[in-house]
């Protein structure tokens, strides 16, 4: 842990967290009660964690304090196959197993189904979360090409783990670990069960008693001598109605700032201006992730077009959209090359009080749409309906 003081003397040291998922092992209990006494189910947090990893050449990623994002899913260790694994088993990814590293070849694609069938990755529930990073980073933004899973070797992996897998994405840095993902096992309920003393365990009624057999050696010996006779071990049946077990722990970290620099690089590009005389910066947000979703601004210094735009902003602030409203009166085209740097994925201007022009950032295509329609248009887009969609269903403007 991460070692400061914490009075005006210095003399008391302190000590911060590296990770925040030990809040949700020693609270194991009452997230069970809360699930119903039901495995398997999941807990997350987000929060601050601190190490001491200042690395000057590596400002911008390592740092003494970072924000740490963290599931901890929670299963039988005895079944480890999960319900949803058919919704990731078919996904294609860099995977870039233990063995292919010490042979020095490269990471390959692969299938998650396969790789668990194989054994690579050790289960279904380990395949499902690694399944399931690669759809949040990739619908983030990050570049599919770029992006891999790295096995931990035997000389690095964790003493907690019993198999750990790094998404990395590449960057200007090199390959930058940005996600942790880790079959746990039992190690962290257990460590807390013996320092507290509290039983951190899950239980299993059977729908029918089970029958097992016990061994029980009496202890009693009996001397003759300077021989020693020992009573015979007795069998013993019985029949169970419980099974009392610790559950397995599969967690997943996220390092939101490693990831967000990350996004930076894959998304920025630049592209001749109109005139082709300069180069514009763009940022390449989707939709889902951009911070300002769309502009509205009306065409020249025309009060009835302000209006228009007004109430477009007043209609999207309503459905919860984030917007810059722009009346400047300033050119056009410096106006969208404003959006475009910003990466605000949809622009909308004014220049009718019946009919819009919206315009996509990353084809610079504009369509024609009614002002009634136009701010569910922007809703849709912004829920993962295509551009090409778009273009199907209204006239296009020319650029």
């Amino acid at each position: 842990m991460f070692q400061t003081s914490i009075d005006p003397s210095g003399l008391i040291p302190g000590y911060m967290r590296p990770e925040t998922a030990q809040g949700i092992f020693v609270n194991f209990n009452d997230l069970y009660h809360a699930n119903d006494n039901k495995l398997p189910f999941a807990a997350a947090q987000i929060g601050k964690a601190f190490r001491n990893e200042i690395c000057p050449p590596q400002g911008l990623l390592r740092h003494c304090e970072f924000t740490l994002a963290e599931i901890e899913h929670f299963v039988d260790p005895e079944n480890k196959s999960h319900p949803k694994f058919s919704g990731v088993s078919k996904l294609e990814i860099f995977m870039f197993p233990r063995d292919d590293q010490v042979s020095g070849r490269q990471a390959r694609k692969m299938l998650i189904g396969e790789a668990v069938y194989k054994g690579i990755i050790g289960d279904e529930t380990l395949g499902y979360f690694i399944g399931r990073v690669y759809l949040f980073l990739t619908c983030l933004g990050i570049d599919t090409d770029r992006l891999r899973f790295r096995q931990h070797l035997e000389n690095e992996i964790k003493h907690y783990a019993v198999d750990c897998w790094d998404a990395e994405i590449e960057s200007s840095y090199g390959w930058i670990m940005c996600v942790g993902i880790a079959d746990r096992s039992t190690y962290d309920l257990l460590a807390h069960s013996a320092e507290s003393g509290v039983p951190l365990e899950a239980h299993e009624k059977f729908a029918e008693p089970r029958e097992v057999q016990s061994m029980k050696m009496n202890i009693l010996s009996i001397s003759k001598g300077k021989k020693k006779e020992h009573l015979p071990i007795k069998k013993k049946k019985e029949k169970e109605h419980l099974r009392v077990f610790t559950p397995s722990v599969t967690g997943s970290s996220f390092v939101i700032e490693r990831i967000i620099y990350c996004l930076y690089e894959h998304l920025f590009h630049t592209r001749a201006s109109k005139d082709g005389d300069k180069q514009q910066n763009v940022f390449r947000f989707p939709p889902l992730v951009a911070p300002i979703k769309c502009t509205v601004f009306p065409l020249g210094k025309n009060q009835q077009y302000e209006k228009v735009a007004k109430e477009i902003a007043k209609s999207l602030i309503a459905l919860g959209i984030s917007k810059r409203i722009d009346i400047t009166g300033t050119s056009i085209e410096k106006r969208y090359a404003i959006t475009d740097e910003l990466g605000v994925p949809l622009a909308i201007a004014v220049d009718s009080t019946s009919s819009v022009i919206v315009r996509y950032r990353d084809s610079k295509e504009q369509v024609r749409v009614d002002v009634n329609e136009v701010t569910s248009l922007v809703k849709e887009v912004i829920d993962g309906v295509s551009w090409d969609n778009v273009l199907q269903r209204y006239p296009t403007h020319p650029s």
